[in-house]
Formats: C-alpha cells, structure tokens, sequence
C-alpha cells in the first residue's frame, strides 16, 4: 500500500473530453481515486498546484534511450522504446527484459524489430514479440529498402493487430547525407540529401499499408510533400497516423549554422517553408501527436565534424517547453496538446494511459505553462545534455511528475 498523494488547487486538462476544470487528484493504492472537489486524507502527501496543471502523464513514442531522470523532469511516465538497442530487439527475451526496465518509476513499451538486426532483409519473429510485451513494430533509424520485405512487414504485423512505426528517408537518396538539401548545406559543404526523399518513403509505405490494411505510423514527418500525402492517404480511408518533434516545429536548418553538431537530426531540420508546413500540418490535425525524439549523444558521439557527429539530440527534458509555443502562438489549444502528448500517443499503443478517470493507473503530471526558465545542457538532469536548443529561454516547467502514485520528481 503506498501513501495516497493529493493535489489540490489545479487546473486539471482532461485530454479526453477536451476540456479543462478545477480542482484537485486523489491518488491511493496507484489508481485515481478522486477528481475535483476531493478530500485530503490525514497522512497524505499534498501538492498545492496553487493554480497550475494536473494532466496526465505524457506518453512518448520513440525514444531510443529509457532516460528515467531526463523523463521525469520532463513529466514522461511511459515510452515506446525503439528496438536500435544493444542488442537489438529482435528476440523475445530482450522484449522481455526491455519490458520490465525501470519499473515503477518508468514504464519502457518495447517496439519490436521489423526485421532480424534491423538489416531490412529477414522479418523478426513479430509474433513471439508482440507475447513478450511488444506495443509495435518499428523499422528503427533506418529504411527498409525492400518493398517485398516491407510488404510482408504489412500483412504480418497487421495479422498480429500491431502499429508499423517506419523511419521515413529513401535510403537510396538520403544514405550518406547530414542534412536537407538547399542553400545553408551547399554553403557549409555538407552532404546533402533533396527533402523528397522522405516524401517518396512515406508514399510508399502508404500503398503498401492500403494494399495490408495495416495501420502505419511515420514517426516524424517533416516536409510539406509528406503531409500532403498524409492529407490525401486518409480521404482514401488509409489507417495511417504521424508524430513530429518540437525541433522540426521550432527550428530550420539555418540552426546548423556554423557546423553546430547538435542540431544534426534524422530527419534532418528542413527548409524554413517545410517547416512552416509542418505547423499547418499539427493545426489542421494532420499530425497526431508530439514525440520528444529523444536520442541522447554523448560528446564522443557528438564532438566530430559535422558529417561524422550522431544525428539525435535529448529531447525528453525540453519536450512540454517546446511544445506549449504552439499554445502561445494559438496554433492548438491547450486541452489539445495535451492529447497529442498523452492520450493519443497511448491510444496508438493500445496503452491504459493518457487519460484522467476514477480508477485509472495514477500517472499525472504537474506543470506551470508560465513558468520561466533557461535550456543549459550542462544541467539536463538526463545521460546527455545534447540540444540545439541550449541557453534558449523557454516557458513552461514540469513541476511534478506522478508515476502509479508515486511522486518520482518534484
């Protein structure tokens, strides 16, 4: 039995419904017990929101590191773990193993390799995966090349009821290239690759996932081709669904600037119009949720010239910061944000998350939309401090995060 955990005096965002009331959460026995007008039991702990938010913990689908202190900070209860692991999650014993990692404090979603050594070439064992604890499969970092495999990739994951999470950038044009194509890359002499190579991957795999009825998610898009292809798969009544990160909302690739390692993603940061396109696509509803990318790089990884250094950045601590510009700049409302961070992410899983009800596992976070403060990648709380957004004043501060009622950062 643990000690019940109250907070009071808060806005509280319901994601589900859309709406936002007043009041507070009761927590006992790691279930929600109390919404609203709630009475504090004697010998619980209290957290006086004094007029913040309680929502529910965010979901983040897609990162390749389980960083239990940089997700805490960041309000993070449970991630959907990509299988670019060591070794990689293409047995159902790692699945396994990966599936019970940082409990309580953190609860890991593996996705299962698509193929065996996320080579693209042999489809991994899905089934035996999906028995294990899988909520997914994905096809990694990279492409896959063959559309025979990912064909079989379609039909078999869909006969197993799983998402098919795909790394969209044609290998054959984007293999070798550190960023977008156009002015700021020819002017730095780095490799590039034309921004259609993400829109060529993702009409691709939106044939093939019609033609398997499956239900394909391309974890970020970035272009304007590519949501159009979106806009158009759905009409046709594709089951298909997409994520950004807050990098490719905020920052283009003038960000490399001088050779600035840290701003090397995958996919790359675009063109100022792509990323424009990018916040018409999460204002139109096209894009359905918010995911941190978080791809934490040590300075090894990351203190080499510009083509050599990693692509990724740690993006679970900067995560609701970033994102609540779009609130700011009345791109979204609050209550939708939210969802993109929390209740849709899990209903993409299949996960009993992302919603606040009576009886429902307790992973809460508290924040202050308003509250100010600097990005210093000298003080991430998480493995590595790896962002292009460092010395960035921001707005908006995770206060508490609450996993199975349990307080894991305040």
């Amino acid at each position: 039995m643990t000690t019940p955990v109250a907070i009071i005096n808060a806005r509280i965002i319901d994601p589900v419904n859309g709406r936002e009331t007043r009041g507070g959460v009761l927590c006992a026995n790691r279930k929600i017990v109390a919404i609203g007008q709630v009475q504090v039991p004697s010998g619980a702990k209290r957290i006086d929101a004094k007029g913040t938010i309680v929502a529910p913990g965010f979901v983040d689908v897609g990162v390749f590191s389980a960083d239990p202190h940089a997700c805490a900070a960041g309000g993070i209860t449970r991630v959907a773990l990509m299988p670019d692991q060591s070794p990689v999650l293409d047995d159902p014993a790692l699945v396994a193993r990966a599936t019970a990692a940082r409990k309580p404090d953190l609860w890991v979603h593996p996705l299962a390799a698509a193929t065996r050594g996320l080579e693209g070439l042999e489809l991994a064992e899905i089934g035996l995966m999906k028995a294990a604890g899988a909520v997914g499969v994905a096809t990694g970092r990279r492409w896959i090349a063959s559309s025979g495999v990912m064909s079989r990739l379609f039909a078999y994951a869909n006969a197993f009821d799983l998402p098919i999470i795909v790394h969209a950038e044609d290998g054959g044009l984007a293999d070798g290239a550190a960023a977008t194509a156009g002015e700021t890359a020819t002017r730095l002499g780095i490799p590039s690759a034309p921004s259609v190579a993400e829109a060529l991957a993702v009409a691709r795999d939106l044939m093939l996932a019609e033609q398997a009825g499956a239900h394909v998610h391309f974890r970020q898009l970035s272009t304007r081709a590519s949501f159009d292809l979106i806009r158009q798969a759905r009409k046709r009544g594709v089951r298909v669904s997409c994520g950004v990160s807050p990098a490719h909302l905020l920052l283009s690739d003038i960000a490399i600037g001088a050779f600035r390692t840290y701003a090397r993603l995958s996919p790359p940061l675009r063109s100022e119009d792509d990323r424009l396109a990018t916040i018409e696509a999460v204002r139109d509803g096209t894009v359905d949720l918010i995911c941190s990318g978080h791809d934490p790089r040590g300075t090894d990884d990351k203190r080499l010239p510009y083509a050599d250094a990693a692509p990724g950045m740690a993006g679970a601590e900067t995560l609701l910061a970033l994102s609540l510009t779009l609130v700011r700049d009345e791109v979204i409302s609050l209550p939708r944000l939210v969802a993109m961070l929390s209740s849709t992410p899990a209903s993409l899983l299949g996960l009993p998350a992302g919603q606040l009800k009576v009886g429902g596992d307790a992973d809460l976070v508290v924040f202050d939309p308003d509250a100010p403060w600097r990005v210093d990648d000298d003080k991430m709380q998480g493995q590595a401090g790896n962002t292009p957004f460092d010395g960035l004043p921001v707005q908006g501060k995770v206060t508490a995060t609450i996993k199975g009622g349990e307080i894991v950062s305040r």
